[in-house]
């Protein structure tokens, strides 16, 4: 696979990109974002932009893990419709057809748009628009993320959740196995996911845990 990344200065992102680059079958990455991921590896390439609405059509790569994103929280409607829909259409349309696409929206995201919590209204429809774009296309619906290898989230108030859910992430795995994940097993099952498709395009979190496993 040759796999074009968004997001991987992110949470999420990262577990991807450190999966990445530890995968065999993957022969090159390339993280688009606005900033530096602060590594290096001989199979990853960056390209870095201030604006991504900005980009050239991109090419050369047949998978594209879409894993950027924001919290709703103290963000305006406005912005986090730009953010999480348009920029994820903006950057879908300037990828080849036929171009595996994995998006990661979130738990309780609204297919049907018509709910009353703002953010699953916009995933929902963000994730509608790409199912009828030519692409192969596959939607991540993870719940609870812990993340691992010293992966941290951007925003200070996650990072505070994951240090004081650290230590009791093995009793919620034991209560909840459908609902927790971990940074890296979304990295593994998107890969799998890319290499070898799954029997549904969206993955809930249990079907995220099953296409790691395998």
């Amino acid at each position: 696979m040759r796999v074009v990344l968004f997001g991987a200065t992110g949470m999420v992102g990262q577990g991807v990109l450190r999966e990445c680059l530890l995968d065999e079958r993957v022969e090159a990455v390339l993280a688009v974002g606005r900033a530096p991921v602060g590594t290096t590896h001989p199979k990853l390439t960056e390209l870095v932009r201030e604006d991504l609405f900005a980009l050239e059509p991109i090419t050369g790569y047949d998978t594209c893990f879409f894993c950027l994103g924001l919290s709703s929280v103290g963000v305006a409607a406005d912005e986090y419709e730009r953010i999480t829909y348009q920029l994820t259409l903006s950057v879908a349309a300037k990828l080849p057809e036929n171009t595996t696409f994995l998006y990661v929206s979130g738990a309780s995201t609204d297919s049907t748009e018509r709910g009353r919590v703002r953010w699953a209204r916009v995933k929902g429809a963000t994730e509608n628009a790409l199912a009828k774009l030519p692409l192969r296309t596959f939607f991540f619906r993870p719940g609870y993320i812990q993340p691992l290898h010293g992966i941290t989230s951007k925003t200070p108030l996650y990072r505070t959740i994951y240090r004081v859910v650290a230590p009791l992430y093995p009793v919620l795995r034991r209560l909840a196995p459908r609902a927790v994940t971990t940074t890296e097993e979304i990295g593994r099952a998107m890969l799998e996911v890319a290499a070898h498709g799954y029997e549904r395009q969206i993955l809930e979190n249990a079907d995220i845990t099953a296409a790691a496993q395998r």
